[in-house]
């Protein structure tokens, strides 16, 4: 019988959420590695034991855990055996010196600043990871998203991690951080094509690799900012999400900053499809996993109140690849209600019936079975959830 897994990374602890396929009755499991900040987990696509976890701390540093049986336990990747990992008050180790930013670009120019908003250049260095995505062929191979933004990639279960210094030559010192900091937060790949990866960064745009990431092109034609100088400059666009259905590599879909947009090309031109949505402000953004064209955000009022329009806690869907959308509110709270959804909080299932889910900053992870009809709360009064990823097991 089919099964799901919703992993689910908090500012306190990870927290694991099963069900049957039926998705009515919840199990939870943790909080594993409690009182951490834990940016985002990921399972692989080829083993489904296998989890990866960033685990960091603003005290201890960042630490990559990995699970090898579905999460009921973890180890840090690269430790040698009988080597102590934790400190003697229980702390675990930070491995931050494991992400080693690289001096020059693939073009053999330097690459040692980033742009702030004074205008001042800031040295790179190395705060986090955000984002981890396993390989769609490969157990080994995981790819992971820092702050300041760079891509690192790993062969060996992330025992062991490189940069792809590519990136940073599309501009690089140009980038400057937006209000959460300059992250690498999304990472999507083409399963028709391993070499081609899609990345987005808060706050320098999209970009896409065609090598496997040792070189990239920023692909932000149509993006449009107020506030830059140069509003539809190549480079600086504030980009919260981007998605994609496997189907169709070369349609994305897009929550920036301000507007929802979409691309046919690749990326190569982004066009506007907020439509009707009552505010084109918000973070995620998901795709429906059978039907190409249906897609979901969850708009939040503005860049300066980070909370649903009216307090009415609405995902809305369109059917039509933007545009046009309807909210979607069964289930959930249309009174008072001031949480916020964050870009990492949004995944779905592959059952026949694909499910949606995504978590709020108030600690609570809703689920609709039926595709956004109708939906129900799995767990509440988790710590805020910083990120939302679901696993099929069949």
């Amino acid at each position: 019988m089919s099964a799901v897994r919703v992993l689910v990374g908090t500012r306190k602890g990870a927290f694991i959420i099963t069900s049957d396929g039926k998705r009515q009755k919840w199990e939870v499991s943790g909080p594993h590695f409690g009182g951490w900040e834990i940016y985002h987990m990921k399972g692989s696509p080829v083993d489904p034991n296998r989890i990866y976890a960033s685990q960091s701390s603003s005290w201890f540093g960042q630490i990559i855990q990995r699970s090898d049986d579905g999460g009921k336990t973890w180890s840090q990747p690269g430790t040698p055996a009988g080597e102590v990992t934790t400190t003697p008050d229980g702390i675990p180790k930070a491995e931050s010196n494991k992400f080693v930013y690289e001096t020059t670009g693939a073009s053999g120019q330097p690459l040692m600043t980033h742009q702030m908003h004074d205008g001042t250049q800031q040295p790179w260095a190395f705060k986090r990871i955000w984002h981890l995505e396993p390989s769609l062929t490969d157990v080994d191979l995981v790819y992971a998203g820092a702050e300041d933004a760079a891509f690192f990639y790993s062969t060996d279960g992330a025992k062991n991690w490189k940069e792809k210094p590519g990136l940073r030559d599309a501009d690089g010192p140009k980038w400057m951080p937006g209000a959460g900091g300059l992250g690498l937060h999304t990472i999507v790949l083409d399963k028709n094509n391993p070499k081609r990866i899609f990345i987005a960064i808060s706050a320098a745009g999209a970009f896409r690799t065609e090598d496997g990431g040792d070189t990239w092109k920023p692909i932000n034609r149509g993006l449009k900012s107020n506030y830059m100088p140069d509003e539809t400059a190549e480079v600086g666009h504030c980009v919260h999400r981007i998605a994609m259905h496997p189907s169709r590599p070369n349609t994305l879909f897009m929550q920036k900053h301000w507007d929802v947009m979409r691309t046919d090309d690749a990326g190569d031109n982004w066009r506007e499809v907020s439509g009707n949505l009552p505010s084109d402000f918000g973070f995620p953004i998901d795709v429906h996993a059978h039907e190409p064209e249906t897609i979901y955000v969850v708009p939040i009022t503005s860049d300066s109140l980070h909370y649903p329009p009216e307090g009415k806690l609405r995902v809305y869907r369109s059917k039509t690849g933007g545009g046009e959308w309807e909210a979607l509110t069964s289930g959930l709270p249309q009174k008072d209600c001031y949480v916020n959804v964050l870009r990492d909080a949004m995944a779905v299932d592959t059952l026949d019936d694909c499910g949606i889910y995504f978590g709020t900053t108030g600690g609570q992870v809703y689920c609709s079975p039926d595709g956004g009809n109708n939906w129900h709360a799995i767990a509440r009064d988790l710590p805020a959830v910083c990120s939302v990823e679901v696993q099929t097991l069949r």
